[in-house]
């Protein structure tokens, strides 16, 4: 029953939303709380279940317009996904998590290259660096050259050959 309730509340919910743009997925979980391992979902604008539950470990996006974050079951990586579930791309992991966004950017990863995408979900410079730091004041330290080591589930760039990039990827003094 309390199930049942709840689907009936966020249904409600979700056609209640007012929005610009009708064409959105909104999470949905099972249980008391919304946290990391707590079984989630995605309903679409009409209350259709888009994602099921359990097809991610975990959704960490409210409401997808443009594209979330999720967790996959298999690897345990974060991948970025639009809202018909084309992945995207995968999200640099920090701290247990995403990528902050940093200067409205954060990093992602593709072929063990990293590169930077906006809260839009939108590419703006292609996965090219072996290590790469976040945006702080309009830059970005990267390099070509060095290497990536997990310590405790923490990464670490180790290298020499560092240089700084502009949030459009131009390289900079």
């Amino acid at each position: 029953m309390r199930k049942f309730i709840f689907g009936i509340t966020i249904i409600f919910t979700v056609l209640s939303c007012k929005s610009d743009r009708k064409d959105y997925l909104i999470k949905f979980y099972e249980g008391e709380f919304d946290e990391i391992g707590v079984p989630t979902g995605y309903l679409n604008s009409k209350g259709d279940t888009i994602v099921p539950i359990g097809k991610y470990y975990y959704c960490y996006t409210d409401t997808i317009r443009d594209f979330g974050m999720v967790i996959e079951n298999e690897t345990g990586k974060i991948l970025g996904i639009d809202k018909n579930e084309n992945e995207l791309f995968e999200v640099f992991k920090t701290d247990n998590g995403p990528d902050y966004i940093e200067n409205g950017l954060f990093r992602i990863v593709k072929n063990n290259k990293i590169g930077y995408a906006n809260s839009n979900g939108k590419i703006v410079i292609s996965p090219q660096y072996n290590c790469a730091h976040s945006f702080v004041q309009g830059k970005a330290k990267v390099s070509d050259s060095c290497e990536t080591k997990t310590t405790s589930g923490q990464k670490y760039f180790f290298g020499t050959d560092w240089y700084f990039i502009d949030t459009k990827g131009n390289r900079i003094k």
